[in-house]
């Protein structure tokens, strides 16, 4: 991939990169932020449940924008909310205002999930526009590896209000880049008006799809299991093994390092053997080496290097099984890919955020609660895909 195209996969990948940072660059800094604000830990996940809970509904708001007035204009208004958004988070007072705060950096950040495919689409179809994908993906991928570490090296100097400081840096220079870099790609004779009725018949017929819903479920209790991972593994890495800020973005690497190396093999994987085959083996694996290290850890034997090392098997299969799940739950959608993709997006971003909030309660800053935390999202992803997809051979 070379010329215009490369360009553009270089520009938005910096801008899909913002939003993972985000997330994960914030994670070191949670057991922070619970001290300095007067707060439980459980109050202080809370901050990233009510982000991952308004960035996956505001995806169904920033898709149908994009189409009606072109790519640049909801990449705008997403931006500029996500800075605003982050200088109130690094001013923030009180726990109640930075969960606030991290939902509004939600709504802006979701335009970076939404609107980068729709300008993709727009440039290139076929190999190329894979090229294009593949680009950006790897941008995101390496992300959660970076940003944990760039949030403690940030806090080496500071603290937690100025990780929000660069992420406010990051979103201006996200801004300049779409205003006077990033071309409009979306003439004005293609645009296409809102209509809520073709949106609502679209939704309908998804939602009463037993196949797409299961996919969906199988990767929303997927994202779950990593959500619910995200929001306690600082507090059991740094509070019950003593690591510190940078230990824990470290060992935070480990289990992305599985997740995504393994996604990397999923096309290759399905190509040889079957979409169905992979999937089924993959949730079964994941589900299984879940439950064998919940056993592992309640038994006693909670050492760092066996939650790790754990973690990342299961981590590794659930790797196999997102990429996949995605792509079978389109498939039979093509008309309505677009739909298909935010409607599925949407409702994995709100289990993840939900299943943070239902389990956050009975974690207690060790392994022995988180591992059976993350353990029940695999089985409920396991159920989805024997209850919904029958067909699939879940021990195959």
């Amino acid at each position: 991939m070379r010329g215009p195209l490369f360009r553009m996969a270089l520009i938005l990948g910096l801008l899909s990169a913002v939003g993972p940072f985000a997330i994960d660059m914030y994670l070191p800094a949670l057991p922070q932020v619970a001290r300095d604000l007067g707060t439980s830990e459980a109050k202080a996940a809370l901050t990233l449940t009510s982000y991952f809970i308004v960035f996956g509904i505001a995806q169904m708001i920033y898709g149908p924008m994009a189409d009606a007035v072109g790519r640049k204009k909801p990449l705008v208004i997403g931006v500029a909310i996500f800075l605003v958004a982050t200088v109130a988070a690094s001013l923030a007072p009180t726990i109640g205002w930075l969960i606030a705060a991290r939902a509004l950096q939600g709504l802006g950040a979701a335009t970076l999930m939404a609107v980068p495919r729709a300008v993709i689409r727009d440039m290139a179809t076929g190999p190329a526009a894979a090229k294009m994908m593949a680009a950006i993906m790897i941008v995101i991928s390496v992300s959660p590896m970076l940003a944990p570490l760039t949030g403690s090296a940030v806090m080496a100097w500071g603290g937690w209000r100025e990780i929000f400081a660069v992420l406010a840096a990051a979103a201006l220079l996200s801004l300049a880049l779409i205003l006077f870099v990033l071309p409009e790609t979306l003439p004005q004779a293609e645009r296409r008006p809102v209509r809520l009725t073709t949106m609502a018949e679209g939704a309908r017929r998804l939602l009463s799809d037993r196949r797409f819903m299961g996919l969906t479920m199988i990767g929303g209790f997927g994202m779950a299991s990593f959500f619910v991972f995200l929001a306690s593994a600082s507090f059991v890495y740094t509070g019950q093994y003593g690591l510190s800020p940078t230990g824990f973005s470290l060992a935070f690497a480990v289990n992305a390092i599985g997740f995504f190396s393994a996604s990397q093999f999923a096309g290759k994987l399905a190509e040889r053997y079957g979409m169905e085959r992979v999937i089924s083996l993959a949730i079964t694996g994941f589900a299984g080496l879940a439950l064998l290290l919940s056993v592992v850890v309640m038994a006693g034997f909670d050492a760092l290097p066996v939650v790790i090392a754990g973690l990342f098997m299961a981590n590794a299969c659930l790797g196999l099984v997102m990429p996949t799940a995605m792509v079978m739950s389109l498939d039979p959608h093509p008309d309505i890919a677009g739909l298909a993709s935010s409607l599925g997006g949407t409702i994995q971003m709100l289990t993840g955020g939900l299943m943070i909030a239902v389990t956050s309660p009975f974690l207690d800053n060790t392994s022995v609660t988180m591992v059976p935390a993350i353990a029940l999202c695999a089985v409920l992803a396991w159920a989805a895909a024997a209850a919904s997809l029958p067909r699939l051979r879940l021990l195959a």
